[in-house]
């Protein structure tokens, strides 16, 4: 299989852990598109959180009843896709800029299962670059303060604005995305405190300690991970 078969073959697996009646979180992204479609054609009496304005169209288009997070107090299960996967289901997210909204959701559920293609798999997190998400209003200025939070972690990179079609990409919630090309993350925990402790900063991608489970697509088939 290719990576798009892989993906589809993740998404389908992870839509057969849904049952009717829950409350089902929907993640961004090519490999949870997949699962949205998978999901919606089981047609079962689901209740779905997306996270993003795009994947709420897609969801909406298929059928699916959506609601918002703020009425639901607990989600049963959210299935996203992630941009790198590394030991003990440590996740790098926010190649789709929705990273904010997927976290607020994961945090918010039961469980978490992450699906991917088999490239997605590492041994260290960092050769994705890290997706920081951070508010509008001086953002020049939170860079110079991510650079420094980077520098304390060891890892002597500048971080680069996101920009698409010659303008700064702009999350659903208005903020930017700078990305930080740190090519090894030996010490994710203490590069997301570093990160969260910077006024400006809303979060960052990386995703430690949520995944409950993995779905990974391989050539030969979806093979489990768990933490």
């Amino acid at each position: 299989m290719d990576a798009d078969a892989q993906k589809k073959a993740a998404g389908e697996a992870a839509a057969e852990m849904v049952e009717t009646g829950m409350v089902v979180g929907l993640g961004t992204g090519s490999t949870a598109a997949w699962f949205v479609r998978a999901l919606a054609a089981r047609r079962l009496d689901v209740t779905c959180i997306p996270t993003s304005v795009a994947t709420a169209e897609l969801a909406e288009s298929l059928g699916l009843k959506l609601t918002e997070l703020g009425p639901v107090k607990s989600i049963d299960l959210t299935v996203d896709g992630a941009d790198e996967i590394g030991p003990a289901l440590s996740l790098i997210k926010g190649g789709g800029a929705a990273l904010l909204r997927e976290k607020l959701v994961w945090e918010a559920s039961r469980r978490c299962v992450v699906i991917a293609d088999a490239a997605k798999r590492v041994p260290m997190l960092g050769k994705f670059p890290l997706p920081i998400e951070v508010v509008a209003f001086a953002h020049e200025t939170t860079a110079l303060r991510i650079c420094d939070a980077l520098s304390e972690c060891d890892l002597g990179v500048a971080p680069r604005l996101r920009v698409k079609d010659g303008a700064p990409v702009r999350t659903d919630g208005g903020n930017l995305i700078y990305d930080a090309a740190c090519g090894r993350i030996e010490d994710p925990a203490a590069l997301a405190d570093a990160l969260k402790s910077v006024t400006g900063v809303v979060d960052h991608g990386l995703f430690l300690d949520l995944a409950d489970l993995a779905l990974v697509g391989t050539p030969q088939g979806v093979v489990t991970l768990e933490p």
